[in-house]
């Protein structure tokens, strides 16, 4: 269970705007890479921390239905009001729900999520929730998606991932050890892409730049349902 004072920080985040991870467009990995995984419209996509993401709009925009989980009220409300979206709202269990169209999302903890109030769904859509939570939760946090999703699901998994000074580009641009260490017991794992920025800290502009991976990950489970 994710601690209640990486609860308290993720509220506080949203109640002070501190929301610079926001990304105000479509995230382009996602639009490029999505089709490979061939889905067929209608299936049902599970966006996990999707705080106000707008590649749920674009997931939408597929065909998709989709259903995320956000702890923050104030990311659920903004995610409908700045798209012009007046969405039913209902209590289910620990869950306040928002929905409007092909758009659902489940107001509370992740971890308190059960099947029960999920549901089915065909893929996992992780847009660096699992890099953006602490290194001790990240474990915590696949364990409650195995208990989730269905044997057969896969994961598009998007990853911010800082590279190790010393480590070489080559080294940089493969599987990363956490990556495997979390998901290759029960997934397997392609990497479909791997881009290398180096990015300045605004803040401390002074400060050397450093080069961060933004990889495209494919999961597919190892022991699929017939």
């Amino acid at each position: 269970m994710r601690s209640d004072t990486d609860n308290h920080l993720w509220l506080r985040c949203w109640e002070e705007q501190h929301t610079d991870f926001h990304q105000s467009v479509v995230n382009p990995l996602l639009s490029k890479f999505w089709p490979s995984l061939k889905l067929i419209p209608g299936s049902r996509v599970f966006v996990p921390l999707c705080g106000k993401s707008l590649d749920m709009i674009w997931l939408a925009q597929q065909g998709h239905e989709v259903i995320g989980v956000e702890l923050s009220p104030i990311a659920a409300e903004d995610f409908f009001q700045e798209n012009g979206m007046l969405p039913l709202q209902q209590r289910i269990g620990r869950f306040t729900v928002w929905s409007h169209g092909r758009i659902s999302i489940l107001c509370g903890d992740y971890f308190s999520l059960s099947k029960t109030d999920l549901g089915a769904f065909d893929t996992v859509y992780d847009r660096a929730a699992l890099t953006a939570l602490p290194e001790q939760t990240r474990s915590l946090y696949v364990k409650q998606l195995g208990k989730l999703a269905p044997e057969n699901a896969q994961i598009f998994l998007l990853t911010i991932e800082d590279a190790a000074e010393s480590a070489t580009l080559q080294q940089a641009m493969g599987v990363d050890t956490e990556i495997k260490a979390l998901y290759s017991a029960s997934f397997d794992i392609d990497l479909a892409y791997v881009e290398s920025i180096c990015e300045t800290d605004l803040a401390r502009p002074e400060s050397p730049a450093k080069r961060a991976e933004y990889k495209v990950y494919r999961l597919s489970s190892k022991h699929p349902t017939a």
